[in-house]
């Protein structure tokens, strides 16, 4: 197996890592996109916020049936940790493995394996969070399926960055 990591927005160069904005409505922030040949085991995920919501507001971590569509990822946005890996296999497109959804599609079956809730009160909470599952506790996203990192912000948009590290 090997491990790999992807966050929301292109990939670093000469700028900074880019935010991106939560809208004021469900809005998938990164998708990862399986192909029929490989599933995925998480490993952890985690997001950070520039500010605190206007109103009380909620991340979660699942697995869908659909994809959104979204802002494709280029294959060097899916970096192996180990510089020796090859390249993932994950499905990349905009209706695969991308971040920043435009158009969000009907899900019909979801497996949910985190949610964070985010108090509207700034100082109420770290806009920062991180979980690392337990290696016999790790989520295994199937084949031909899609992770979503999605957020719900109902009042006042947030600049986001998300990320999630798996073996494939």
């Amino acid at each position: 197996m090997h491990r790999y990591k992807t966050w929301n927005g292109a990939m670093p160069t000469t700028a900074a890592q880019v935010k991106v904005t939560t809208g004021t409505a469900i809005k998938t922030m990164l998708q990862l996109a399986t192909p029929s040949t490989r599933q995925i085991q998480l490993i952890s995920w985690g997001f950070s916020l520039d500010v605190a919501p206007g109103a009380a507001s909620v991340v979660e971590l699942l697995q869908t049936d659909v994809a959104a569509t979204v802002t494709a990822h280029v294959a060097a946005g899916v970096q192996p940790l180990d510089p020796n890996a090859p390249a993932s296999l994950l499905t990349l497109g905009t209706s695969a493995t991308g971040y920043t959804a435009s158009a969000e599609g009907t899900t019909t079956a979801a497996r949910v394996f985190d949610v964070k809730e985010i108090p509207l009160a700034a100082g109420a909470t770290d806009l920062t969070y991180f979980y690392q599952w337990m290696p016999d506790e790790r989520p295994i996203i199937a084949v031909s399926k899609f992770l979503r990192v999605r957020a719900t912000f109902a009042t006042s948009a947030s600049n986001m960055v998300t990320w999630v590290c798996w073996d494939e």
